[in-house]
């Protein structure tokens, strides 16, 4: 992804993650990291590219709520992350450790 100069790389990140296969990629690199903080910001990040308001509409979930379980001090319940991963055209899956 080559982006102009002039854009930060707040906008450019944002613009990239509107794309389902780099915010899946994103996503998936920072599971590795093994650290839920970590996964929180992903998401966070992911749902901001998408419009926050617009997400929490799509997912049936309050805008507070969606912005306080996606907040540093969130600790969203599996619905909530399902809920937002399907708001922006993502799913959970679950693939063996060692394929």
């Amino acid at each position: 992804m080559n982006a102009p100069r002039d854009v930060s790389y707040d906008d450019s990140m944002c613009e990239a993650l509107k794309d389902p296969n780099e915010a899946a990629a994103y996503i998936e690199a920072v599971m590795e990291l093994d650290d839920p903080a970590a996964l929180l910001v992903a998401l966070r990040h992911v749902a901001k590219a998408h419009g926050m308001a617009e997400v929490a509409r799509r997912a049936d979930v309050g805008g507070k709520t969606l912005f306080k379980a996606l907040s540093a001090d969130g600790n969203p319940t599996l619905s909530t992350v399902h809920k937002v991963l399907h708001a922006v055209g993502l799913r959970l899956s679950v693939v063996p450790e060692h394929a």
